[in-house]
């Protein structure tokens, strides 16, 4: 993750430990929709580092846009959060937010794709996700990852990163994006097909499958 968006983090997460909020889910959820600042910056505190890897791992760490998402996905969260009947059920439904502010982003873009004819090819590589902790072979086969989710609808593009980036369950996705089993299991299953033939045009990554890593 690029420094200056840690130190970003960081520095809000240290803002919002000023402000105590001693209460469970339930009364996590009164105080956020009713307005209370403790309770909204505790909910940001508790959610912050689930939110942010979830866009990571399917936008990549390097995603130009993952602080505006971020921010994004707490403007909804709290803005939607009036509407969970069940506070036991907080987690899986920020997991839903944060998943749909996700796709309505990917869904954008794609509309948008024709920009990318004008790109330079320094602000494609800038687009690349960062993993300085990884081997240089490790490091590539990520950046040709995300080359090939980069061309797949987001319909597939999400199922397959949260599977198989984030290691999800089946049935944890089919929440997450709000479908049934049957059809999370569909639309897996052709996802990782067109991957996989996509992976067959870089090579660093069609070796890195090849040799059995995921």
């Amino acid at each position: 993750m690029p420094e200056p968006r840690r130190r970003q983090t960081d520095e809000r997460r240290s803002a919002v430990r000023l402000l105590a909020f001693d209460g469970d889910d339930a009364e996590l959820v009164r105080g956020v929709v009713a307005g209370s600042a403790s309770a909204r910056a505790a909910f940001y505190d508790r959610f912050v580092t689930h939110a942010e890897r979830l866009l990571v791992r399917v936008l990549g760490a390097a995603d130009p846009e993952l602080d505006d998402l971020l921010h994004d996905v707490f403007l909804s969260a709290f803005a939607t959060l009036h509407g969970l009947r069940d506070a036991s059920a907080l987690t899986p439904w920020m997991t839903r937010v944060t998943v749909f502010t996700a796709r309505k982003r990917l869904r954008s873009r794609r509309r948008r794709a024709w920009l990318r004819l004008f790109a330079s090819e320094e602000q494609a590589e800038a687009s690349e996700p960062a993993a300085p902790e990884l081997a240089d072979e490790a490091r590539e086969a990520v950046a040709c990852v995300y080359r090939a989710l980069e061309a797949m609808p987001a319909d597939e593009r999400i199922p397959l990163a949260l599977r198989f980036i984030d290691g999800m369950e089946l049935v944890e996705v089919a929440a997450a994006c709000s479908v049934s089993l049957a059809t999370i299991k569909r639309r897996l299953a052709v996802a990782e097909k067109k991957f996989r033939e996509r992976a067959a045009n870089h090579p660093p990554l069609h070796e890195w499958l090849e040799g059995g890593r995921s």
